[in-house]
């Protein structure tokens, strides 16, 4: 399978987790982690769900994964249908996470530049899907959106 087919393959999972986020009232922003093509850990925005300061999507998958080695994290992809704002890039710089494959980065744009500098390689699939979500989400609930990117 070619790599821009596995990358496809796994964002639809991250689309799912985003969908999850939906039902349960929270925001729809999901991602993956993968290693050798095993999913190792999945997560959506649960910071309205959980009532939680820090609980997006990239945290809540990194945590779903569990205790991994630092070798492992090294080998591993992660897969987010957003651009990962500063903190999830800060996870992502701290566990050496070597590729970010994003849905898209027109609704938000993280810390991109920087974490490119870091050594991250950047996988931007611009999905039309993911930008549908988005906006979708931010025209019904604009505060909610506001007070998740810090505004």
């Amino acid at each position: 399978m070619s790599l821009k087919k596995d990358h496809v393959r796994f964002m639809k999972e991250a689309v799912k987790e985003a969908r999850k986020g939906i039902c349960e009232g929270g925001i729809p922003i999901g991602s993956v982690l993968v290693k050798d093509g095993k999913v190792l850990g999945r997560g959506h925005n649960r910071r309205v769900q959980k009532g939680s300061a820090v609980l997006h999507a990239e945290m809540d998958c990194l945590e779903n994964a569990g205790r991994l080695k630092a070798k492992d994290y090294e080998k591993c992809v992660i897969y987010s249908t957003l651009s990962p704002c500063d903190m999830c890039a800060g996870a992502i710089l701290l566990y050496k996470i070597p590729v970010v494959v994003i849905g898209e980065n027109k609704t938000f744009k993280g810390p991109e530049a920087y974490s490119g500098k870091r050594g991250v390689k950047l996988v931007n699939l611009d999905l039309p899907e993911c930008k549908k979500m988005m906006r979708d989400f931010i025209s019904a609930k604009p505060k909610l959106w506001n007070e998740d990117i810090g505004v």
